[in-house]
């Protein structure tokens, strides 16, 4: 799904986390917000998705699956930088195609699932090292994927490609207890820190 609105100069690719599609209230409240403050995005499906299957595909189908996507992304930019990020499962993979090549401008992660929950010795940071662009890391202080110490020590390995923003009492899907539950908006409201990096880092400063 392609938003590209009056006067956009940068370009952000988005997937969708494990559980639900580039459709979901979440994926279109942040996509559409970041369209009115200027960030134009193309949102996809993997495979599985697209099927009607629960189970995502194997990492290597996902891995295509982006590039494929980052591909039509660059396409469509018409020579405006491109980024690249995803909810969970989807900006890890984005990572991890960035690490093995794929092009990004930089990465967004919309909580980025560093381990499983409750298995926080299975840490999946090892390929960040490998990631040679600008990485912001959105994430709820309450996020069962990642353990606030452990996520902290990977983002300090990693400055300054690193940037870290905090949604205090968020959960994994950035629910706070006591504020809204409508997934758009909740969307909606991650937009605005999303683009401020992506227009910061477009632009070098």
């Amino acid at each position: 799904m392609w938003i590209d609105p009056p006067g956009a100069d940068v370009v952000l690719v988005l997937a969708h986390g494990a559980g639900s599609g580039m459709r979901s209230p979440f994926m279109a409240g942040f996509a559409e917000e970041l369209g009115r403050l200027g960030v134009a995005t193309l949102r996809f499906e993997f495979p599985y998705m697209q099927a009607g299957r629960r189970a995502p595909d194997r990492p290597q189908v996902l891995l295509d699956a982006w590039g494929e996507a980052f591909a039509e992304g660059v396409e469509r930019a018409g020579g405006r930088p491109a980024f690249a990020g995803g909810k969970s499962m989807g900006g890890r993979i984005a990572s991890m195609a960035v690490a093995e090549g794929m092009a990004a401008a930089g990465l967004v992660f919309l909580g980025y699932p560093l381990h499983p929950p409750g298995r926080p010795e299975k840490i999946r940071d090892a390929h960040l090292d490998a990631v040679p662009v600008p990485m912001l890391f959105l994430q709820g202080s309450r996020d069962s994927f990642a353990r606030p110490d452990l996520l902290a020590g990977v983002i300090a390995r990693l400055r300054p490609r690193a940037e870290y923003v905090e949604i205090t009492g968020g959960d994994h899907s950035f629910r706070v207890a006591g504020g809204p539950r409508d997934g758009a908006v909740i969307g909606a409201s991650l937009a605005e820190p999303a683009a401020a990096f992506i227009q910061r880092e477009e632009k070098g400063v």
